[in-house]
């Protein structure tokens, strides 16, 4: 009876033992299940400018906290009680190389290694006038429309952001301006290859030549430059649009152009109906600027067409419009149509102006008319963080080729 008892005992301790482990199998199953993965949603760029913004995204379990690991800085955040998670934060200043880490404190601690994020300057490459038409015309004519940028292509596809002045109408339609002395009209094959062989990716229109050959032409101009993958700014279909920037947004920062003339042939001004360049009015940089700037833009360049020609300083003119610029919040002040290079001057920290570009590709018919470049700068959050000018001087069979020195 008593060896009955034990076996009865025997069987019901099997039997407890057996659904508890069954039960603590579901149990385990169960707590897997129900735990949200650990893991990063979004993906880590190739680079950002110093200061630029960055944003990580994930999921983790409800209300867990996440530790951000930039180089030998942390942050902190928790999940949402959906489990997602996000990171936005502006990278170092310094350029450079930092590895980008997550943890949760699990049992182990879950971390995720996302890589090495490269900080690195926005590189704004700027060159001064380039016309189409006249001698550089004939030349694309005879040797092609990648003629004039032979030499300069390689270094200009390097920018994330390059700049020029488009001096000329871009049209095979319109008619010369009466009575004015000297009108460029270049051909849409020619602005295709400055734009997808040279690597320009926006143009100031803000000048004395853009309408040249009248509205249609400068209407053509807009659609031709749009149609190749270039921005336009300083012109447009009316004067609000006109005023508009052309914006970026690279690196975690974004980036905001215009442009403005204060050299204006009669009938070359946007109106409210009708189409043109933005004149130089104070009024309207100091407003478009802190426009811009209010709108959360970083980084603001103003490129005016400005100036005496052929002269090597600034004038008082030059002077007050760059301090208008500068005052409502610009980084960077650009010139052109002085056909020479100006200085180029830090009027304070993180700020730079160049008072004239020259020419780049247009023709050399005077002294230091020849002499030319390609202005790079490094930008950051903060602004300018270095820059400096590629020499180069206008050669070539028509004497209208930018060469490299």
């Amino acid at each position: 009876m008593r060896r009955l008892r034990r076996h009865r005992r025997t069987v019901l301790a099997l039997a407890l033992g057996t659904s508890s482990a069954i039960a603590l199998t579901w149990g385990v199953a169960f707590a897997q299940e129900d735990a949200t993965p650990f893991e990063v949603t979004s993906t880590l760029p190739s680079w950002r400018a110093p200061g630029g913004l960055l944003v990580i995204r994930g999921t983790a379990a409800p209300a867990e906290a996440i530790t951000l690991f930039v180089g030998t800085n942390q942050r902190a955040t928790a999940a949402a009680e959906d489990g997602t998670f996000r990171f936005r934060f502006r990278v170092p200043r310094v350029p450079g190389r930092y590895s980008i880490a997550l943890e949760v404190a699990r049992g182990p601690i879950g971390r995720i290694e996302l890589g090495r994020l490269r900080v690195r300057g926005l590189r704004l490459y700027a060159v001064g006038d380039v016309n189409l038409g006249d001698r550089p015309g004939t030349a694309i004519a005879t040797y092609g429309a990648r003629y004039p940028w032979l030499s300069v292509a390689p270094v200009l596809r390097a920018a994330d952001i390059a700049i020029a002045n488009l001096e000329c109408s871009v049209s095979t339609r319109g008619y010369p301006v009466p009575g004015k002395q000297y009108t460029y009209r270049g051909k849409p094959s020619s602005l295709q290859a400055m734009a997808r062989y040279a690597g320009i990716d926006v143009v100031t229109l803000a000048n004395n030549h853009t309408l040249d050959y009248g509205r249609l032409a400068f209407a053509d101009t807009l659609s031709y430059a749009h149609e190749y993958g270039m921005k336009t700014t300083g012109g447009g279909r009316n004067l609000d649009v006109a005023r508009r920037p052309a914006l970026f947004r690279l690196g975690g920062i974004r980036v905001a152009l215009l442009g403005y003339s204060d050299v204006r042939p009669l009938g070359f001004d946007a109106g409210p109906t009708w189409s043109g360049t933005a004149p130089a009015f104070p009024s309207y940089i100091s407003s478009d600027v802190r426009r811009a700037k209010n709108r959360g833009v970083d980084v603001v360049v103003v490129y005016f067409h400005w100036g005496v020609e052929r002269t090597f300083s600034p004038n008082s003119r030059q002077r007050s419009l760059a301090a208008v610029a500068f005052g409502a919040g610009a980084t960077v002040v650009l010139g052109a149509h002085p056909h020479v290079v100006q200085p180029i001057e830090q009027p304070r920290r993180r700020r730079l102006v160049a008072w004239s570009l020259g020419n780049f590709v247009f023709g050399a018919n005077s002294p230091g008319t020849e002499r030319t470049g390609i202005l790079r700068m490094r930008l950051g959050h903060v602004g300018i963080l270095r820059y400096g000018l590629r020499r180069a001087r206008i050669g070539g069979v028509f004497g209208i080729q930018p060469i490299l020195l």
